[in-house]
């Protein structure tokens, strides 16, 4: 039975999902075992397959893709059963432009340094896109980058962030150690 869903994508990522001469479009079939319908006029992607994880997880890689991640970011949804697609929708959180601006530039940093910072402590791949803030990881490792952003969102100091996030890899090295010893 072939299992189908629809996404709606922004035109401007549609190209993205696409790639040079769909080269994109056919690595995400060959490594989904999945198809791909893209009508750019209406901004939908149609997946279609036999099996509906791989369905499912497609349509995870298409939002991720469409979130601001690179194909190859979106691909580590691949890697692990567990790996999940965390989106954070600002637009609750912001009431004007600069709001979103000001809010966009602590997530990302000054030359990239914060979002940098959060990826490399948690594991977490972040993408900073239109409204969103997108995140891709572990269910272990997205509760502590869901709690940096958090953080930074209520407009705490970077400092007071990155201690968090230091503290929280001592302790899951910690727990590494004892699950072992």
């Amino acid at each position: 039975m072939t299992t189908r869903q629809e996404v709606k994508v922004t035109a401007s990522r549609i190209a993205v999902i696409i790639g040079k001469g769909g080269a994109t479009k056919r690595l995400i079939e060959e490594k989904t075992d999945t198809g791909l319908a893209i009508d750019s006029s209406e901004g939908t992607v149609t997946v279609e397959g036999e099996d509906a994880l791989a369905v499912l997880r497609t349509v995870e890689i298409i939002k991720a893709i469409n979130r601001g991640f690179s194909p190859e970011r979106a691909f580590l949804l691949l890697e692990d059963e567990d790996m999940l697609l965390e989106i954070i929708d600002l637009s609750g959180v912001c009431t004007t432009t600069k709001q979103m601006e000001r809010i966009r530039g602590r997530i990302i940093g000054k030359g990239g340094k914060a979002r940098a910072q959060i990826e490399d402590m948690t594991g977490v791949a972040v993408s900073v896109h239109g409204k969103t803030i997108a995140l891709i990881g572990m269910p272990e490792q997205l509760k502590v980058a869901r709690a940096a952003v958090d953080m930074l969102l209520e407009g705490l100091p970077h400092e007071t962030v990155f201690s968090f996030l230091d503290r929280k890899k001592k302790e899951a090295k910690t727990d590494i150690l004892e699950y072992y010893y």
